[in-house]
């Protein structure tokens, strides 16, 4: 048997796109130890907890809910369906049977929500524009015993329903209060060559975190 690594993570950079909010800062990354000086290379990291690839924990949006360092590992790692919803139009809300009839039976422990987005890094489109669920499918979800849900978008609800408006983030709260763990900023899903992959997210282990940025890759094995 072979196998095949996918990244699908986003290389962090000051130029990567960051949600314009004060409770997100921009990605700083400053040189500090030199060669031929300090005779090591070190660097300052500054980067929020939800900016590029990144997990959200529950705490993000539920009080008293669970810490990025309290999720199991084994919902972080193992068998994953990508599910493809590249035909849905800019700001599209993808309907229950919508998003039922794209999974075809599939189980969904965990999914990957292939909408083609990542192309859109860089625009202004990327934040304001991409498809996003409805809360029913959210229900659905919940309701079929989903533990993870991925996307290559910036988040999995209607980007009009931000804060000030008058209903807040809903998808994200009916998901996070059931325990489904979420992945953002996914990118490389057109590299996949099939549509069932063994998945590997790994946030970095903060204590107490609401969320966290993470290395995420996908493995396809095949018989020789």
């Amino acid at each position: 048997m072979s196998r095949r690594i996918v990244d699908l993570t986003l290389a962090i950079s000051e130029s990567m796109p960051t949600f314009s909010a004060p409770w997100h800062p921009v990605v700083e990354i400053r040189q500090l130890g030199h060669h031929g000086i300090e005779n090591r290379e070190t660097r300052r990291l500054v980067i929020g907890t939800h900016t590029g690839t990144h997990v959200d924990a529950p705490l993000h949006f539920i009080e008293n809910g669970k810490t990025i360092d309290q999720i199991p590992l084994d919902i972080l790692v193992g068998p994953a369906n990508i599910i493809d919803l590249t035909w849905a139009d800019d700001s599209h809300e993808v309907s229950k049977d919508e998003l039922f009839e794209a999974i075809a039976g599939r189980d969904v422990t965990r999914l990957i929500l292939k909408y083609g987005w990542d192309s859109k890094i860089g625009s202004d489109s990327y934040f304001k524009d991409h498809a996003f669920l409805s809360e029913s499918a959210c229900h659905y979800l919940v309701s079929e015993g989903c533990l993870l849900l991925g996307m290559d978008t910036a988040q999995p609800d209607n980007p009009l329903n931000c804060k000030g408006s008058e209903n807040d983030a809903p998808n994200h709260k009916i998901l996070l209060e059931n325990g489904v763990i979420l992945v953002e900023y996914l990118v490389n899903l057109e590299l996949l060559r099939k549509t069932a992959v063994e998945l590997v997210v790994a946030p970095l282990k903060i204590s107490g975190g609401d969320g966290a940025p993470a290395r995420c890759f996908a493995i396809e094995n095949y018989d020789d």
